[in-house]
């Protein structure tokens, strides 16, 4: 029995082509689903993090207050850290697209970027260093610069290509919107 309710692909099941009433373009959004892997570790996180937590229980309960703290200290690392684990992806808006990465964030105007494109590449198994054959949606900037934004082996699309393409098809429909201004001179 599918729940439509329960679930964000709703929005690509309708016909038309009328904005949802929550569909606000200036408000920074993913395009897509978190990926299972990408969910499945920070539920992992947030469970070591509970684990730790009750162990820093103990520890202030038996007295030692110093170890609690650190304790406590590193269950809060642990939480953040799974919480900035969630927000890792591509994220549009009006303004631009938004690459945000575990450390870092790099966000680009539309009207700095030339073109987005899929190409078939190599790009990194679930972001460690082993490298497989692959797409991945390529962001060219103003300059010659390149900004990978999403690829099929990363942890929100590996064994998802129906998502990925639906994905990728979004940020480059989000570039055709607003990045082609024909009145800028680039």
């Amino acid at each position: 029995m599918p729940l439509p309710f329960l679930t964000a692909d709703r929005a690509f099941d309708t016909t038309d082509h009328v904005a949802l009433p929550f569909d606000d373009h200036d408000q920074w959004r993913r395009p897509y689903r978190p990926g299972s892997w990408r969910v499945g570790s920070a539920a992992l996180a947030l469970l070591l993090a509970s684990f730790v937590l009750l162990a820093a229980v103990i520890i202030a309960v038996a007295g030692a207050f110093g170890g609690a703290g650190v304790t406590f200290g590193l269950a809060a690392l642990v939480i953040v850290a799974s919480l900035r684990m969630l927000r890792v992806g591509t994220w549009v808006s009006r303004a631009g697209v938004r690459r945000v990465g575990f450390l870092t964030t790099v966000t680009v105007p539309w009207a700095k970027v030339t073109s987005v494109r899929t190409a078939q590449q190599p790009v990194r198994w679930l972001g460690l260093p082993r490298t497989v054959q692959g797409q991945a949606l390529v962001l060219d900037r103003r300059g010659g610069d390149q900004l990978l934004l999403l690829t099929t082996h990363n942890a929100d699309f590996l064994s998802r290509v129906e998502a990925f393409d639906r994905a990728a098809d979004t940020v480059e429909a989000w570039n055709a919107e607003y990045g082609t201004d024909p009145t800028a001179t680039r």
